[in-house]
């Protein structure tokens, strides 16, 4: 018996696991607590649906556009399985993280409540994590940071050649399928083709070892994703993605790389080995005629920090006929990666 009521004694003065909750409201109404917070890769995510209600507003999937529409005051926002992009009539508001299917949901990240749905709801919301020590973007910087600083020192080590080895990332896999095309096609497997693609060309041509950070349909963590790039002989990283559009119209390849200063986004004219290796892909990809968009810098988590030569490539628009055909055809596919590859062999030759 007294075994019992000190073991009782222990349950009461030991702290409880933590776990993530956080609390929305309209300024100066009471709050609503949400229990449901996923956590990947150190940030937090919550369901649209539940942090809706409590600010008055309804959104409902459209399985015929594969978007989430929001109603709201200023009229209908538009929210995309992995778009970077909040669509709130002609304005497309960037998203630093995508929103993402998580058990069977469409979560956003809560940079979504913070920054964007008191803009929504035309009224200001109060918002506050309960438990900030999880889920902030802050727990998965310095892994990051020590990661691409290791990466750096082995480059300008003496003697090491200018490219003896590519790390390939295809985005997204397992629960989560990325952007979903018209036709139901899944951003994870479109990339994931491309993939085999290209590194079968640059181990026929280029005689060189090639790691992807997946060959099959399975989730990855960010860190896992980075994995494949700590390899000793890695000279550069390839990352592909597909993207949508809420304008049909929208067409051609846009390619990332992590700005200089962090602060600064957008369409620049810039340098760095990741950008002297985006250019030779853009190149590369403009004559074979394939439409690119441009280059942009942009501050993207799987962009990784450091000057290892890294570029995320956005493949096309699975929201527009012409790039969710190139994207799904054989002899299209081809052409993508003999450009990808005919750019990567440009920027080994210019590094020499």
């Amino acid at each position: 018996m007294k075994r019992l009521i000190l073991f009782s004694m222990l349950l009461l003065v030991l702290p409880a696991a933590a776990t993530a909750t956080v609390e929305i409201a309209i300024a100066g109404r009471a709050p609503t607590q949400i229990g449901e917070v996923y956590l990947r890769d150190g940030i937090s995510y919550l369901a649209i649906d539940d942090l809706l209600a409590p600010l008055g507003l309804k959104g409902r999937w459209d399985a015929v556009d594969h978007v989430y529409r929001i109603a709201t005051p200023a009229g209908s926002a538009i929210l995309s399985p992995g778009s970077h992009y909040l669509r709130l009539g002609d304005r497309a508001i960037p998203l630093e993280h995508k929103p993402r299917f998580i058990d069977g949901r469409l979560r956003v990240a809560e940079e979504v409540a913070i920054l964007h749905l008191g803009r929504l709801a035309q009224q200001p919301v109060d918002y506050r994590n309960l438990n900030p020590g999880q889920g902030q973007t802050a727990a998965k910087a310095a892994p990051l940071d020590q990661l691409f600083a290791f990466l750096l020192q082995k480059k300008a080590a003496p003697g090491a050649a200018p490219l003896r080895g590519v790390a390939i990332d295809p985005g997204h896999g397992g629960e989560d399928p990325g952007v979903i095309g018209k036709d139901g096609s899944k951003e994870k497997e479109l990339v994931l083709g491309q993939a085999r693609r290209l590194e079968k060309l640059l181990k026929m041509q280029l005689g060189i070892p090639v790691y992807l950070s997946r060959d099959g349909d399975y989730t990855l963590s960010a860190q896992q994703r980075f994995d494949v790039a700590t390899r000793p002989d890695v000279g550069l990283l390839i990352q592909l993605h597909a993207q949508n559009s809420y304008a049909p119209a929208a067409r051609g390849v846009t390619l990332f790389v992590r700005p200089l200063d962090e602060a600064s986004s957008g369409v620049v004219v810039g340098e760095g080995p990741s950008m002297a290796l985006a250019r030779r892909l853009e190149a590369a990809l403009r004559d074979e005629a394939i439409p690119v968009l441009g280059i942009v810098r942009a501050p993207l988590l799987p962009l990784g920090r450091g000057n290892l030569p890294t570029v995320l490539i956005e493949l096309g628009f699975l929201s527009g006929d012409s790039d969710l055909l190139r994207l799904k055809q054989d002899e299209a596919q081809e052409r993508i990666a003999q450009a990808l590859l005919k750019g990567i062999k440009s920027f080994n030759s210019e590094q020499n």
